[in-house]
């Protein structure tokens, strides 16, 4: 009898110290299962935390090292971001120079004359589907008759079959698609130059329709 007694004391004892432990005050966050979940640390680029035990206490990957920790041992200094080296032009993903114009009169004449660096393929014009219905299709529609979503709320969309657009260049879409046009806002912050080329290629296919 008195050993039954003494296994639910010791059971409600546990439970009870248990219970305690979780209990979160001030600075102590209790015991946790899973704190990297409940304080997840975004990745700052522009810190350097050399402390590999910097943020111990949030890390359960048991690598050895804190969750704050965020410098490259492989690099001098243990910095994260480097300089080009000296002399250096900057290439895109294609090995291509990143497009440099602007969009003064003169430059915006000026692009009918860019080549698309990429050729008329079945992969090309699907990968410029793609980011079309992304991007584009919301205003211009799927056909590209300005007739999106978008048009039955604001008017003025570009429609890509009409008389001002027949003549279009691949490189004017580029640009228009690069700085804006009209109602349209500038997306070379959304969509990649490779992309806008891409969906260039893709509207001038619409348009045979």
């Amino acid at each position: 009898m008195k050993t039954g007694i003494t296994l639910k004391l010791t059971a409600g004892i546990t439970c009870a110290l248990s219970l305690l432990s979780c209990g979160a005050g001030k600075d102590d966050p209790g015991t946790e299962y899973a704190p990297n979940m409940y304080h997840s640390i975004a990745y700052e680029p522009l810190t350097q935390i050399t402390d590999e035990q910097a943020g111990a206490f949030v890390n359960s990957l048991n690598n050895g090292r804190g969750e704050f920790f965020n410098s490259n041992v492989n690099n001098p200094f243990r910095m994260n971001v480097r300089l080009p080296a000296p002399n250096t032009v900057a290439r895109n993903s294609s090995g291509r120079t990143p497009f440099r114009g602007g969009n003064t009169p003169e430059e915006i004449a000026a692009s009918d004359n860019l080549t698309n660096p990429f050729p008329d393929t079945p992969e090309i014009l699907e990968e410029g589907k793609l980011k079309y219905d992304i991007y584009c299709k919301h205003c211009h529609g799927a056909s590209g008759k300005g007739d999106g979503p978008v048009s039955e709320k604001l008017a003025g969309v570009a429609n890509f079959h009409g008389t001002a657009y027949q003549n279009i260049t691949e490189g004017r879409i580029f640009h228009d698609v690069t700085f804006g046009y009209g109602l349209m806002q500038p997306h070379a912050s959304q969509v990649s130059e490779d992309d806008r080329w891409k969906i260039a290629k893709y509207v001038k296919q619409l348009q045979k329709k």
